[in-house]
């Protein structure tokens, strides 16, 4: 959005002498040029247009003292022409030309484009914590579980000092959403809870970003995990999912306690425990209901949260001011760029920027992806400017796509980058092929310089398969008296790390007498094991025989042919 500074022409009155009108009409055109050549937010001054408003205003006052017939008429007709020609250099004016690298365009308050953004606003001095408490409309639970996350929480004044620092940045927008769809502000308290606020969590579940998504739960809500981008982190669609999820499940359960035990523990969990108390005659309240220990402490926590934001030196806490306007602008972006590079020219640390824009899976940000950037307040105008002038390319990494199965040594031949640098970049593990039809992040050079497409940067994918022999999959039995994981290992000639994953053991484990054990070996090591019946028959069941040393057999072995 553009904001301009009018100068004002004014003249003086009719009672005025000759010689005060000529001064005035002067005095008058210079405030005029100094408002109009005045910084203008969120645009770069044209410099040729300013000269051209600067000749005219000139030509403009020589004007009004030439015309003065009358002291009254002159300066009458003096104010008419000046604003004649003050419309005229505006509209003579020749448009300034995009800056060969645009990119940007003026930022915006990504949930409310419809509002005018002055970044030199400094009027929102309203408690957001107080515009949370105003908007409370879930029913109190009031429990020994809700005492006991209290007393824990009040146990922890740094803990709460820090996660109310780090959702200072977030929480204006997620009030905004919140309260634009009618819901109650307790809402917007749900991230303390599910991830302190850290949009770049990942439980052991894998549930991700500051809502805590399940990947198939993300992709129900239309967030995106590709090789390039993971929506669950992303900040704005995140919040957008998580609240729709939210609405969907109060109104299939229409109480909010369900609908948040639903959200922790799943929707079918929540039906089948009421339905059981139905069957028993028992309430069917979230109170009432049998649920796993982190379900009943989910509302609980919850719970114990809204009471600290109420009152906080209740619990001898205290929580960090929050102004009621955005923390953070979205910026449009049209090309791709770097992500150390956007954070540079927004004067961010990477850690700062990243911390907004925690979606990027990769050092790039991909404008057909992600087509804006989220930036503090103060930081978004100098991001514009900054970008305006940039002189260099924008993006060093763009998208390659494997034509065949290959090696990742060979990929790193093809696309100019050392081994080590390629699985590095793009997450391979040692001794992985890399699949045909997969994306890699590679390089930029003379051959490679387009932005990365719009499929690509919504679709794109990584498969790798082992770079290891056909192997065939066998099955042994420990002997009588039993056998290690590391013996088993050795008589194979594979590690026991291997065992042990094929197995879904430990490598220090071992196995009962008599036990199976599942192999995967070269094909003829796996033949020679099995016996010469199976290297006439491409499957067969091998009647079991006594190992050279005794300790193994291989019993009734299937021996497949199909590759790993």
């Amino acid at each position: 959005m553009k904001f301009e500074s009018h100068g004002q022409v004014t003249l003086m009155q009719a009672s005025v002498t000759w010689h005060r009108l000529q001064v005035g009409a002067c005095v008058a055109m210079a405030i005029f040029i100094t408002a109009c050549a005045g910084p203008m937010a969120l645009t770069v001054p044209d410099e040729a247009a300013q000269r051209s408003a600067q000749a005219a205003a000139a030509a403009a006052a020589a004007q009004a003292s030439a015309l003065a017939a009358s002291e009254a008429a002159s300066a009458a007709a003096a104010a008419a022409a000046a604003s004649a020609e003050q419309a005229s250099a505006a509209a003579s004016a020749p448009a300034p030309a995009p800056p060969a690298a645009s990119a940007v365009e003026a930022p915006v308050d990504p949930l409310r484009p419809e509002v005018t953004v002055d970044l030199t606003d400094r009027t929102a001095q309203i408690d957001l914590w107080q515009r949370v408490r105003n908007g409370f409309g879930i029913a109190d639970l009031d429990d020994d579980f809700v005492r006991r996350r209290e007393a824990y929480y009040a146990r922890q004044p740094d803990y709460v000092q820090r996660m109310a620092e780090r959702g200072s940045r977030y929480l204006f927008h997620i009030v905004e959403e919140v309260q634009k769809r009618g819901l109650p502000s307790e809402l917007a308290l749900l991230p303390f809870i599910e991830s302190a606020f850290n949009p770049q969590a990942m439980s052991s579940a894998r549930a991700s970003g500051m809502w805590q998504f399940m990947p198939a739960t993300g992709r129900d809500f239309a967030l995106r995990q590709n090789v390039f981008r993971d929506d669950r982190r992303d900040v704005l669609a995140s919040t957008r999912a998580a609240l729709d999820y939210l609405t969907r499940l109060h109104r299939m359960f229409g109480d909010w306690h369900l609908a948040l035990a639903a959200y922790n523990w799943g929707e079918g969990s929540v039906q089948r425990a009421i339905r059981q108390n139905q069957k028993a005659g028992r309430p069917t309240d979230y109170a009432s209901l049998r649920m796993p220990a982190e379900t009943r402490d989910y509302v609980p926590k919850l719970q114990a949260m809204k009471n600290i934001v109420a009152n906080p030196q209740n619990f001898g806490l205290s929580l960090p001011p929050l102004q009621n306007h955005p923390y953070f602008l979205g910026v449009p972006i049209a090309r791709d760029i770097d992500v150390a590079l956007a954070a540079r020219l927004a004067r961010l640390s990477t850690a700062d920027f990243q911390a907004l824009n925690p979606q990027m899976n990769k050092p790039v940000i991909l404008a057909a992806g992600t087509p804006q950037v989220l930036l503090p307040y103060d930081n978004a105008a100098t991001f514009v400017q900054a970008l305006a002038g940039h002189q260099g390319p924008l993006a060093s990494w763009t998208a390659w796509v494997a034509p065949k199965t290959m090696k990742t040594t060979q990929v790193a031949q093809q696309v100019g980058m050392s081994d080590e640098e390629l699985r590095s970049i793009n997450n391979i593990p040692p001794r992985m092929l890399v699949k045909a039809g997969s994306t890699l992040l590679v390089p930029r050079s003379a051959q490679r310089q387009a932005d990365v497409p719009e499929q690509l940067a919504h679709h794109a994918v990584m498969s790798l398969a082992a770079d290891a022999p056909a192997s065939r999959r066998m099955v042994v039995r420990a002997g009588r008296k039993g056998e290690s994981v590391a013996a088993i290992a050795k008589r194979y000639g594979v590690s026991a790390a291997q065992v042990a994953q094929w197995n879904k053991v430990t490598a220090t484990s071992r196995f009962a007498g008599g036990s199976t054990v599942e192999l995967h070996l070269p094909v003829r090591a796996a033949l020679a094991a099995a016996g010469p019946r199976s290297a006439k028959a491409g499957r067969s069941s091998a009647r079991a025989v006594r190992s050279a040393k005794g300790g193994l057999r291989v019993a009734e072995a299937v021996v497949s042919t199909k590759k790993r």
